[in-house]
């Protein structure tokens, strides 16, 4: 299940470059399509921004036994954004995810079901026995590469080190948005959605009943730093 990890950070940094290829298309407005203008996407604002845990969710599956995909989550992830909307080899993602904070609301008794394993539950069975978050206390992924493949997607690689080793990821991202003025923050903020795979192995986890491919899902929002009002960490509402 370390897999899980990695995948969180290649969302962000694919979330993040995605807003940066987000540019209009300067297709004369008379000559536009109705559906061009609804599908239009707007000139986001250069600068950095820093991720809002508080709009931040990150998921993960794998096969298990065959029969079903395990599905959990991480719940502290951070990210910084450096975009540069005239020249994306400019703009750059950089993530992090504790492993510590993985979410399975696991029902049961784990403690009481599970005496030999030393772990007082599911949670912490995981993050310290599988993703070995002692040794390894960080999920990091620094973007290398942004392929736009559409007006409001792209491909986005980015170096993930995980459990020690860094292996390239790739992510598909799509841009949701942009808030010229945040309702609570007064400054600019984007949002993203960003989904893709890699095996496990790669990363020097062996398959078992486990399976070996994981699947990751983010979603989140970015909000603008060095304004006035903008606060280093998340918002309300």
């Amino acid at each position: 299940m370390t897999a899980f990890k990695t995948a969180s950070l290649a969302s962000l940094a694919a979330a993040a470059l995605l807003a940066a290829c987000s540019q209009p298309a300067e297709t004369p407005a008379e000559t536009a399509a109705p559906e061009a203008a609804e599908t239009a996407v707007p000139a986001v604002p250069a600068g950095v921004y820093a991720l809002d845990p508080t709009h931040t969710a990150f998921f993960w599956s794998v096969p298990h036994n065959g029969i079903s995909n395990y599905t959990a989550r991480f719940s502290k992830v951070e990210a910084t954004l450096t975009l540069d909307p005239d020249n994306l080899a400019n703009s750059k993602i950089e993530a992090m995810i504790d492993p510590t904070s993985v979410s399975t609301a696991y029902p049961g008794d784990y403690k009481g079901t599970h005496p030999d394993t030393g772990f007082q539950s599911w949670d912490e069975n995981i993050a310290q026995g599988f993703l070995k978050a002692g040794q390894f206390p960080q999920i990091t992924f620094v973007s290398t590469v942004v392929n736009p493949t559409g007006p409001r997607t792209a491909e986005v690689t980015g170096d993930l080190t995980f459990m020690g080793q860094t292996r390239p990821v790739t992510l598909n991202a799509t841009f949701n948005g942009l808030l010229d003025r945040h309702p609570f923050l007064g400054v600019p903020a984007v949002g993203f959605a960003a989904e893709g795979s890699f095996k496990r192995s790669d990363f020097g986890m062996e398959a078992g009943p486990v399976g070996d491919e994981v699947k990751i899902r983010f979603d989140g929002e970015f909000v603008r730093q060095g304004d006035a009002a903008a606060p280093a960490a998340g918002a309300e509402g």
